[in-house]
């Protein structure tokens, strides 16, 4: 990824580095099947009471179905299996993101004073510079700014509301200008039902493990 849209995608990932196990994975380092579902479809049996009887059910991942897309021409075709190659790569890094800043967040809150909070955050985005700018720079541009987008899709917040709440108004204005500068907005939501409607069909899809 260009080093300046990095700044942009590390901003929002603060969050406080925990170690890994050592046969983990990174997102960015898994090779996308385009033939296999990037997670694996929710299948739970269990029991439930119903009068004297005791009745099992199976619960299943959501199944979506959608009108067949109709394609212009080729190069059309060639876009939308891009973003679907695109989502598939990053979608599971937003998901990360957002489950460590809710487990950050928690642990803010265990700290007593302001300034304590304050010296943390100073740590954990230097920890953040340090841990995933190389990440981030295997993902392309376009990859960079779609995962801005599917971080606020999955944090229902604006990136630059998770920067400012994390790190405060100045540092999130900061941020915001360099997006700003690079034709981007930490203020721009997320919308599933005008500009990203295909991105939202596509991330339905990925999540119930149909594509």
């Amino acid at each position: 990824m260009d080093k300046k849209i990095c700044s942009i995608v590390i901003a929002l990932l603060l969050i406080s580095v925990s170690t890994m196990a050592q046969d983990h994975i990174n997102p960015e380092d898994r090779v996308v099947d385009m033939n296999s579902p990037t997670f694996v479809p929710m299948v739970h049996i269990g029991k439930t009471k119903v009068g004297n009887d005791s009745i099992q059910y199976v619960k299943t991942s959501n199944v979506y179905v959608f009108p067949p897309l109709d394609f212009k021409n080729k190069s059309q075709e060639i876009a939308y299996y891009r973003l679907v190659y695109n989502i598939k790569k990053v979608l599971p890094i937003a998901k990360e993101c957002h489950q460590i800043i809710l487990e950050t967040g928690a642990y803010l809150e265990t700290i007593p004073s302001k300034k304590e909070r304050a010296e943390h955050m100073k740590r954990v985005e230097k920890d953040i510079w340090n841990t995933y700018k190389p990440r981030m720079k295997k993902l392309t541009f376009t990859q960079g700014k779609l995962l801005i987008k599917l971080v606020d899709r999955e944090c229902n917040s604006t990136s630059y509301d998770l920067v400012k709440a994390f790190l405060g108004p100045v540092r999130a204005g900061f941020y915001q200008a360099i997006a700003w500068t690079f034709g981007s907005s930490l203020r721009k939501n997320y919308d599933p039902q005008g500009a990203d409607r295909l991105v939202e069909r596509i991330v339905l899809q990925v999540e119930a493990g149909q594509l």
